[in-house]
């Protein structure tokens, strides 16, 4: 009964999802927020969105270490499985200039959030610490996304590229009063699969006699990361990676400050030693694996794909021997 709870739960997290992402990005476009902003927040925000509901879910039904597990498990499989699998498949170069930023912003809040978990428990200072970052980081996407550069002739216009790549993997937008239910019927459902995927996580956990933070490093994070998967498969066929990519960074941010500072505001996280040993570790050096295609600009080729995933592989290998 309980691996069928965590399906169900899964399939509700994903359509959901993916409801919510579409109302979400519509009310954008309607109100006018650039595709870039979109693209690097919203959709990010969207495809992280069973995440925070399962954290919060979690914190609220008293097992907060189950979202500390889904949000480093989640992080850990964005990069490693989310990006390293469709390469395989649609290897791709990248370029850039936003998504760089972005992805500095990552590493640091990487090693901010390492150092709040040696630091003990999370309370709900950390919390705020955690939420006033994401809106710095909100604030300043909305704000490089505004034009700097005047318009020559009438007839003339510089568009950023990686504008124009958002604009082709979004959907056309939904009237606003479509959105917005479209919205609420995706939180509504977000809500009803996290409490049934949570439960049946917390069953899991018992029978096999591991701890609630193993599930959400492993079943867990692999079902909240599916919409992630889905963006990024359907932005590389569409030959976009910066897409696929940015979403990964943007999700990425929005798991280290979103969920953990939602999380936490509801409920102290306290941070199992095994995660001070190894987990975070992964995380940083996942996190750090991208560091020259981003920064340098190497090709993510096939090979890439392969250590990626096979580095995942070892490490879910690795969680299942120590639990």
């Amino acid at each position: 009964m309980s691996y069928i709870l965590v399906i169900v739960g899964l399939i509700f997290l994903v359509i959901a999802g993916n409801i919510m992402i579409r109302g979400a990005v519509s009310i954008a476009e309607n109100f006018g927020l650039s595709k870039l902003v979109i693209g690097l927040t919203v959709v990010a925000f969207g495809t992280s969105a069973p995440e925070l509901v399962v954290g919060i879910n979690a914190a609220l039904t008293g097992v907060p270490t189950l979202a500390l597990g889904n949000m480093v498990g989640s992080n850990i499989a964005n990069i490693l499985l989310v990006i390293g699998l469709p390469i395989i498949f649609f290897p791709f170069a990248f370029e850039g200039r936003e998504i760089k930023q972005n992805y500095i912003l990552m590493l640091a809040g990487t090693l901010i959030f390492i150092l709040l978990c040696f630091n003990g428990p999370f309370t709900k200072v950390d919390a705020l610490l955690l939420i006033a970052l994401l809106l710095i980081f909100l604030v300043n996407s909305y704000k490089r996304s505004q034009p700097t550069v005047a318009v020559l002739r009438p007839d003339v216009s510089i568009v950023d590229p990686l504008e124009n790549n958002i604009k082709e993997v979004l959907e056309k937008p939904l009237t606003t009063p479509r959105a917005i239910l479209s919205v609420l019927i995706g939180l509504l459902g977000l809500v009803y699969g996290a409490d049934i995927l949570v439960k049946g996580g917390v069953e899991i956990a018992r029978d096999f006699n591991v701890s609630e933070a193993v599930i959400g490093l492993t079943i867990i994070a692999v079902g909240t990361s599916l919409p992630e998967l889905v963006t990024a498969i359907i932005a590389l066929k569409k030959n976009h990676g910066e897409v696929a990519l940015g979403n990964v960074i943007g999700s990425n941010i929005f798991n280290l400050f979103a969920i953990m500072g939602g999380t936490a505001l509801v409920a102290d996280v306290p941070v199992p030693a095994s995660f001070l040993s190894i987990d975070l570790w992964v995380m940083l050096i996942s996190s750090a694996a991208l560091l020259p295609f981003v920064i340098w600009k190497i090709k993510l080729n096939r090979i890439t794909g392969l250590i990626f995933c096979s580095g995942y592989i070892i490490y879910l290998f690795t969680l299942s021997n120590s639990s």
